[in-house]
């Protein structure tokens, strides 16, 4: 199995500059890993149980996509 992607070298701010807190910085790093993970095993038990991967990656991009703004308030 290859090795998890590894999260962002620097996560771009909304100001245009990189994210600098050391606690914003570890909760980034463990939520890309806790993503990366739950994302591997939903394409995988698709593409096991015989979904198409291009298929199911199309499905998980659309889910991304479609994610709301949790700003939309403002």
């Amino acid at each position: 199995m290859k090795p998890l992607p590894k999260p962002p070298v620097a996560w771009p701010g909304a100001d245009g500059k990189p994210v600098s807190c050391n606690e914003k910085l570890k909760m980034l790093a463990e939520n890309h890993k806790e993503a990366t993970t739950v994302l591997r095993d939903v394409f995988e038990d698709a593409v096991l149980m015989g979904v198409d991967e291009a298929a199911m990656r199309a499905i998980l991009h659309e889910m991304i996509a479609a994610l709301p703004s949790p700003k939309l308030g403002e």
